[in-house]
């Protein structure tokens, strides 16, 4: 069963403290979590503040499917981190296993 794996580095230029990175990352966590239905978590240990890694999985019997998938979590990320204020890094996503 194939699984899609997402990985995206972020920036975040207005964090002044560990509280602005925490919010902008709940933030993010929850409006993938809920409105793609993928599994969503941090990364990185969180030790700089404007910064963050996030990582996504979703699964499906699909690999078409999944492949649409990412394609709109690329894009849905590109603009809800535009209105956030934050700036995308890079985004690795691949599909693993057939």
């Amino acid at each position: 069963m194939p699984i899609a794996s997402i990985i995206v580095e972020l920036e975040i230029p207005h964090a002044q403290s560990l509280k602005d990175r925490r919010q902008a990352i709940r933030s993010i966590k929850d409006k993938f979590r809920h409105g793609f239905n993928v599994s969503i978590a941090e990364l990185d240990e969180g030790l700089v503040w404007n910064r963050a890694t996030l990582g996504l999985a979703a699964i499906s019997a699909s690999t078409s499917y999944l492949t649409g998938q990412c394609e709109v979590i690329e894009r849905a990320l590109h603009a809800f981190s535009n209105q956030l204020g934050v700036h995308i890094s890079d985004i690795y996503a691949e599909i693993l296993g057939d």
